[in-house]
């Protein structure tokens, strides 16, 4: 295994979490996995949510969650030390994450709201590339367990790796999905990145861009869908602040 400096037979991986629910990490931990080579290429060296062993030998790292703590930031960079390819995977290591919505306001004020007088060591959440850098980043909330152990695969054996650069449209439309703004709903499926198999509209609940930004979304032209179909302004701000991957359409909104 020569494609990237691997020189044994199964790939090293650790996976770590940081700010985040862990969501991911459990997609990753059922065993029954989609792949029968993902299984054959592993050898795992650090996953807390599967074994109580801790190896700091592995040539992958799998970062869930965002950074919010200094210590966290010190941890990221010694796991980025030690790892030939860092992947971020999730939306809070992507993007930032629902816990971005922390950054509306004033560190003073979330430690006062949630913990009262207590002291609190907190800082303004970023995502993992805000701090080290990230060679291959899976969105999604959670990730895609086949998603995940293709790209792993892919890296193991030197194959391109790549995300769909086409909508959730594109997704909704193969499930025979009526449109959300048919319904008088505003969705986010126009310009967030497919691969989740359009799992939300499929259940009548409007994607909420988890994955991020398509390639080539036409922003305008989908603020302009939201205008001419009449819906609410402040509730399209919302959704795009909500998962912090659309900070410049939704600043080139306000």
């Amino acid at each position: 295994m020569q494609h990237l400096g691997f020189s044994h037979s199964k790939l090293k991986i650790g996976s770590f979490d940081f700010t985040c629910c862990e969501g991911c990490q459990l997609q990753l931990a059922n065993r029954e996995s989609s792949l029968v080579e993902f299984l054959d290429l592993l050898d795992i060296r650090n996953f807390r949510e599967i074994s109580s062993e801790r190896h700091d030998d592995y040539d992958i790292a799998l970062v869930e969650g965002s950074i919010s703590r200094e210590d966290e930031v010190q941890r990221l960079k010694a796991i980025r030390n030690q790892a030939k390819v860092l992947i971020a995977y999730g939306s809070c290591a992507c993007f930032g994450g629902i816990n971005s919505l922390k950054n509306s306001f004033t560190t003073e004020q979330c430690v006062r709201e949630v913990y009262g007088d207590s002291h609190v060591d907190t800082l303004p959440v970023r995502r993992i590339s805000d701090v080290v850098n990230v060679d291959f980043s899976i969105p999604g909330c959670p990730v895609s367990k086949e998603e995940v152990e293709h790209i792993i695969v892919s890296i193991a054996t030197g194959a391109m790796v790549s995300l769909p650069k086409y909508p959730v449209c594109v997704e909704c439309k193969q499930q025979l999905n009526t449109c959300l703004f048919d319904l008088g709903e505003i969705c986010l499926g126009p310009i967030t990145r497919a691969g989740c198999k359009a799992v939300c509209p499929t259940g009548k609940t409007a994607c909420l861009g988890c994955r991020g930004p398509a390639e080539d979304l036409n922003g305008a032209s989908f603020l302009q869908l939201v205008a001419d179909r009449g819906l609410s302004m402040d509730e399209l701000d919302e959704k795009l602040r909500f998962y912090n991957c659309f900070e410049d359409l939704s600043n080139g909104k306000s």
